[in-house]
């Protein structure tokens, strides 16, 4: 039998010269403090990849009307919802790959593939002169940008154990406030020679593409981001480099094995067996409840800014691309405050499943007030408007964040790559279906003015209320499941 000191000696954590995983652990073993540097990285690696995600949705209205392809005014929110889905299309069918990629080669190749991905069809996006050619450039945006999934177990690899829940929120959090700096930024930069005549003329290049600004500046974002990411460290286990000291190990363990210590060994070198994601049912449960918060919140984020920008005749607030970027900046600011100083003390106070419980119920009523939103006009309208949307983004986010942490729990680190391009393909499809299926039911509702049950808008937040209801319950036992080991 093994002693007590050879077993010690065989479970004590070893560092691989060559490998880059093991350099970051050795390096988070040594770290005191706050690791600013570190969230300040990831947050804007995952701000390049929101901000095209939502930042056409306040021109889009428009960018639809201008392609001459609906017929009537109630049917460009049909078309829009194509738009809205194409990228999440492309993202339906190749996020398990890049998951995958990932875990083999690493996260950092992923995230600088991502943001060069970002550089190009952005742009081009920007530059669309016909209804296909923008759904061309979203979806292979979509394509060939999959560093969300590995971003979060990256998020999870590079902090200590205090600060994981720190490092998942600000993903959400960089990604909620993408998908509000992103809104904004094409609500103030679209149609630039319209509302900035004496800057941009109408036959210069911004003039003769109207929505190209907006597309330009985060492109030019992107860029940036992309020559800083290849100075981020790698979080991945590489041990290819230490064959002889692996032998040597490895003939330890067989002498372990007869002395009956087989299954401390299997845990020092990781060698048991992997467990199959798909029978995981902590992470299957959380990633099924994510992807129905995730249909919802693309939903949402597709009719709002229809709902705003839509004439008062119509049911919408007559709002202008501007309107809607000061609505969702303001929305912004306020998210980033909650994420980044409150959740963290919320996730440790009562758990992630919890608070996503608590925020779940809450967002319901909130969405049942946005049709009487509507009534109001003026200073009132304004600071209702953006006291719901501030905490509309505060609570979806805070759920969103907590399905995060559920998920990266449920598996361990050879795994998270795989797990969160699952999560990524299973989300994107119903993201994919969020904006098609939310500018129909939009459409639809506009031309039921009329009707005597749930009128006009009052169909359309009641459809999403109906969504959130289902996530809501879906979030108790026995549905979810959370891992205890």
């Amino acid at each position: 039998m093994a002693t007590d000191e050879e077993k010690e000696a065989l479970l004590k954590k070893h560092y691989y010269e060559n490998c880059p995983g093991c350099k970051v652990d050795k390096f988070k073993e040594s770290q005191r403090g706050l690791p600013i540097c570190k969230l300040a990285s990831i947050w804007i690696v995952v701000l390049c990849t929101a901000l095209p995600i939502s930042s056409l949705y306040p021109f889009l209205y428009f960018m639809i009307r201008d392609f001459h392809i609906a017929e009537r005014e109630e049917d460009i929110g049909y078309y829009a919802g194509y738009v809205g889905s194409s990228l999440m299309f492309g993202r339906v069918l190749t996020s398990l790959i890049w998951g995958i990629v990932a875990d083999r080669y690493g996260r950092k190749p992923v995230i600088i593939i991502g943001t060069i991905a970002v550089v190009i069809f952005n742009t081009l996006f920007g530059l669309s002169v016909n209804f296909w050619m923008a759904i061309a450039t979203r979806f292979l945006l979509g394509s060939l940008n999959g560093l969300l999934g590995p971003i979060k177990a990256y998020a999870s690899e590079m902090f200590r154990k205090e600060y994981q829940a720190l490092g998942i929120s600000t993903v959400s959090t960089a990604w909620a406030t993408g998908l509000i700096i992103g809104p904004a930024l094409g609500g103030y930069l679209a149609q630039p020679a319209e509302k900035f005549p004496s800057v941009f003329s109408k036959e210069s290049v911004f003039g003769r593409f109207p929505y190209f600004l907006p597309c330009l500046t985060i492109s030019l974002f992107a860029l940036v981001v992309s020559i800083a990411s290849f100075w981020l460290p790698e979080t991945l286990h590489m041990h290819h480099g230490s064959r002889k000291l692996d032998e040597s190990r490895e003939g330890a363990e067989t002498a372990s094995v007869k002395s009956g210590t087989k299954h401390e060994m299997h845990k020092v070198e990781g060698k048991a067996p992997k467990r199959s994601l798909i029978r995981n049912l902590p992470l299957m449960s959380s990633i099924i409840v994510y992807c129905v918060f995730s249909l919802h919140d693309m939903a949402y984020t597709e009719i709002f800014s229809l709902w705003a920008v839509s004439p008062r005749r119509l049911g919408g607030l007559s709002y202008t691309t501007e309107d809607v970027g000061t609505v969702l900046s303001i929305s912004g600011a306020g998210l980033l405050v909650f994420q980044t100083g409150l959740y963290p003390h919320l996730d440790r106070l009562l758990g992630p499943v919890v608070v996503a419980r608590i925020c779940g119920v809450l967002s319901i009523p909130l969405l049942s007030s946005y049709p009487f939103i509507a009534m109001l006009t003026g200073l009132s309208l304004s600071v209702t408007l953006n006291c719901a949307s501030v905490a509309k983004n505060i609570l979806s986010t805070s759920i969103i964040t907590s399905l995060f942490l559920l998920q990266n729990k449920a598996v361990d680190q050879d795994q998270r790559g795989a797990a969160n391009g699952i999560a990524m393909t299973a989300m994107s499809l119903f993201k994919a279906a969020g904006p098609a299926g939310g500018g129909a039911i939009f459409s639809c509702a506009q031309k039921r003015r009329d009707a005597a049950l749930l009128p006009g808008d009052q169909m359309v937040f009641f459809i999403l209320n109906v969504v959130e209801a289902i996530g809501v319950l879906m979030m108790f036992k026995p549905f979810l499941a959370e891992r205890r080991d």
